[in-house]
């Protein structure tokens, strides 16, 4: 892995180091995460947030853990940072840092007081909700350390204040329950209660967001550190209370050690490899369902789409095929009048999509191909038959196959059915009604792969082969336009759409791609979309273009997908380079020193359509992770 470390100019900065961000995932789709600063900057960051039923309804638990070390000389010291609503930053813990490290994926913080130095180290239990937390005496001595635990219980997405009712704390023989939701066990508990009001989170502020909570003072575990080598340990988990977690240093043991299997299943080619293929592990759950995807952290939970697109990232190139191929069967078993189901956020189950399908038929010839699976190829293929039947009957939302053609056409009122879904006050932004070419340059490449899974096992293709060649015709004589490159969306409410963005990139880099790589329009997408970070949404001069992805929801959502930067297109990109004879070798750099930069060892969901291109959106993003990953390798 490549090495992630801080010294005190970046952890004492809360400039520089309250905006680098570390994850830790529980393999459920919940997850403690936090700052190299230690200032809880979102109302998401937490030691432990519990996932509920889906991934998506989760829960903040155990807030913090503050550290407050008693010297010899019987001074006390607080370790913690916080910001108030005040303005307050109080205490200033992050003063006294002298390093910090993501050490085999686990985050780990050093303060030094004189000739006293204390090391934390945090680490979850792969599959069931639980934080281990070891502080350490490196030097000096003998000190006590007490560790105050800030607790609430209420939904990731919101806010807890002081005038409802106070979390209920029953206590034990070694700590609390906290609601009956969560356990805290440690050495010397003391009870205390009390209201810690106006904790301020900057980056909600900066997303237009509540942005203040507060947080109960539930208690304190202490105990004496008397020589180096000494520690504290906490832990602290939810599910079965009773269930007791193995010892906390025993737990940070086995995740650095599970970590290293993860990477060694990659078979990585090099640090940046390795890195890259445990950023991936954070994505891939399980559930009650069987195995899923997360599509970014902090707060998304579970979509098709990002889940079909990642697919090859997450479990091709990361040794993962068995659980790839039970997440395949499942989401097969979603398919209702020919498409994918969509979970949202919400835990609803929704058909509002029209490439997630696309995807899904891309993903599974790719792990046929890959792994030559042709048992899962013969199992799914009667399903993706209906797929092409029912796009020729016609589905929801006016998706279907337009007979002139035999290409796919979308679009409903007030609908957003492609990628670029997003929305301001319930009207999309881009709507992209009509034949979007990312989706044809899907469905031309999912027929042909219909066709060879046929050939593979000896099945029935159906009608994918007359569509396809329709399909293919239609969309060679159709999409190229006058500009040199291809049209965006035919046939959409004003026309032929020509904005210059990347979802073109689909009909040169799929593996069955409708085009041979056009050198031009390859060109000239590279001029004007490229940053380090992959390619913007939107060519810097057309129309609407939008270079800030920042402020209130509805600006954000405004530029979303009119100019930010998406990452995850960087994977098309390079594979119509590579397919033109071009060298990609350097075109990875700037995602490379990303890694270090925002959500650490991984990629951020955006960045910024100008320059500095800085990183906007989830820290931690799945496709974004999964396509540099797979770009990288294949």
């Amino acid at each position: 892995m490549i090495p992630i470390g801080f010294g005190p100019q970046v952890c004492a900065d809360l400039v520089a180091g309250a905006t680098r961000e570390w994850l830790l995932t529980d393999g459920l789709g919940g997850y403690a995460m936090g700052t190299v600063s230690g200032l809880r900057t979102r109302r998401y960051h937490a030691l432990l947030v519990v996932a509920g039923d889906v991934p998506a309804s989760r829960h903040v638990g155990l807030v913090s853990l503050d550290p407050v070390v008693t010297l010899p000389s019987g001074a006390p010291v607080r370790l913690a940072t916080h910001e108030w609503a005040s303005g307050a930053i109080e205490p200033k813990g992050h003063e006294l840092l002298e390093r910090f490290d993501l050490t085999d994926g686990l985050p780990r913080w050093r303060w030094r007081i004189g000739d006293v130095v204390i090391e934390r180290e945090l680490a979850m239990v792969h599959g069931r909700p639980a934080i281990a937390v070891v502080h350490r005496l490196l030097s000096g001595g003998p000190i006590r350390l007490a560790l105050e635990a800030l607790c609430t219980w209420r939904d990731a997405h919101g806010e807890r204040y002081a005038d409802g009712p106070p979390p209920r704390v029953i206590p034990t023989a070694d700590g609390a329950v906290v609601e009956q939701a969560y356990r805290l066990a440690g050495p010397g508990w003391a009870p205390t209660g009390q209201w810690w009001r106006g904790a301020h989170h900057r980056e909600e502020a900066a997303r237009g967001l509540a942005s203040e909570e507060d947080i109960w003072y539930a208690g304190r575990f202490g105990g004496t550190l008397d020589s180096p080598g000494d520690t504290v340990e906490v832990l602290a988990w939810a599910g079965d209370l009773d269930d007791r977690p193995a010892p906390a240093g025993e737990v940070v043991t086995a995740a650095r050690e599970r970590h290293w299997k993860v990477i060694a299943a990659a078979t990585p080619a090099d640090p940046v490899d390795a890195t890259l293929a445990l950023a991936a592990d954070a994505f891939v759950v399980r559930t009650s369902a069987g195995p899923d995807v997360v599509a970014g952290y902090p707060w998304f939970g579970a979509w098709s789409r990002d889940t079909m697109t990642s697919y090859e990232g997450l479990f091709l190139a990361t040794g993962r095929a068995e659980e790839g191929r039970e997440l395949l069967r499942a989401y097969a078993g979603t398919l209702s009048r020919g498409m994918l189901a969509n979970t949202a956020d919400t835990g609803s189950v929704e058909y509002n999509t029209c490439d997630a399908t696309m995807w899904f038929l891309h993903a599974v010839d790719r792990h046929v191909t890959v792994t030559g699976d042709t048992d899962l190829a013969a199992e799914l293929l009667p399903a993706l038959r209906e797929v092409v039947d029912a796009h020729l009957a016609g589905t929801r939302y006016g998706i279907r196959v337009d007979p002139a053609d035999g290409l796919l056409t979308q679009g409903a009122p007030g609908a957003a059915l492609t990628w670029m879904d997003a929305r301001v006050y319930g009207v999309p932004v881009t709507p992209r009604a009509g034949k979007p070419v990312e989706v044809n340059a899907l469905w031309v490449n999912g027929l042909a792969a219909i066709m060879e899974l046929a050939a593979r096992t000896g099945g029935d293709p159906g009608a994918a082969p007359s569509v396809h060649a329709r399909a293919l015709d239609s969309f060679r004589a159709r999409y190229p336009a006058p500009a040199g490159w291809l049209y965006d969306v035919l046939d959409g409410p004003g026309g032929n759409d020509m904005s210059l963005r990347p979802n073109q990139l689909l009909a040169w880099s799929l593996p069955r791609a409708p085009l041979e790589p056009d050198p031009g329009a390859l060109r000239a997408i590279g001029a004007a979309l490229m940053t380090p970070l992959g390619p913007r949404s939107l060519a810097a001069d057309s129309p609407g273009f939008t270079g800030r992805h920042r402020g209130t929801p509805a600006q954000r959502d405004a530029a979303y997908h009119q100019g930010t930067v998406w990452p995850w297109t960087i994977g098309p990109y390079a594979d119509a380079c590579r397919s033109a004879g071009w060298r990609i070798s350097e075109l990875f750099t700037g995602i490379e020193s990303h890694l270090p930069e925002f959500g650490l060892a991984s990629v951020s969901e955006t960045a910024d359509g100008y320059a500095p291109h800085a990183a906007t959106g989830c820290p931690f993003q799945g496709w974004s992770v999964a396509e540099a990953l797979r770009a990288r390798r294949f």
